[in-house]
């Protein structure tokens, strides 16, 4: 592998960087966007039980605050509580946006790393066709000219290795966040309704 990487020349030092970058996120989103972690099934039926046998309480507040985000969408929505229902409902949705960064957080740069990896690739084949041609191994042997092209082709292959997995992760990640923003929205309106008697369960 290493002289692989050797034989590739510089261009390819960007696309491991690109790699570790985009596996680092990879990782880190598959831990931050768990269930548990973003809206715990159980979390809107222990809120509720809370809530009607002893009302809002600032160490209820907080507890939700450091529970999820979707805990943080209920502590915003229950501290205004005593308000309208249009009052509450703006709170629950300025922090749904704020959770809703959360959860993209990193997914630009990933989605940029699927783009760029297969250009960086290109140029790292063109700039070894060049240096290839430059030095007049293309007067060479055959045998010579087909190991420098295939040296060259080491870039785009590398280049490719990186953007696909990183785009199908990109896709799923996305996806993923449009489905917990679905759920997050769901519990919030039941939250509403419980809060201001228009729904029992």
């Amino acid at each position: 592998m290493l002289n692989i990487v050797q034989a590739a020349g510089w261009p390819i030092w960007p696309l491991i960087i690109c790699s570790i970058v985009a596996l680092a996120i990879i990782v880190e989103r598959f831990v931050s966007l768990r269930n548990k972690v973003v809206a715990p099934a159980e979390l809107l039926g222990q809120v509720k039980q809370e809530y009607v046998q002893q009302g809002v309480s600032n160490d209820m507040l907080n507890r939700l605050a450091r529970n999820s985000l979707l805990g943080r969408v209920f502590a915003a929505g229950l501290y205004n509580v005593n308000s309208s229902r249009e009052v509450m409902r703006e709170s629950i949705e300025e922090a749904g946006r704020a959770s809703l960064l959360e959860m993209g957080r990193f997914l630009t740069s990933l989605g940029t790393i699927a783009t760029i990896a297969p250009l960086l690739g290109l140029l790292g084949t063109v700039v070894g066709l060049i240096e290839i041609f430059g030095a007049g191994q293309g007067t060479g042997s055959p045998e010579k000219l087909a190991h420098g092209i295939s040296v060259a082709l080491y870039n785009t292959a590398f280049g490719l290795i990186v953007a696909i997995p990183s785009m199908i992760f990109y896709r799923y990640f996305r996806a993923r966040v449009e489905a917990l923003v679905v759920t997050m929205e769901q519990q919030a309106i039941k939250l509403v309704e419980i809060a201001h008697g228009e729904r029992r369960a």
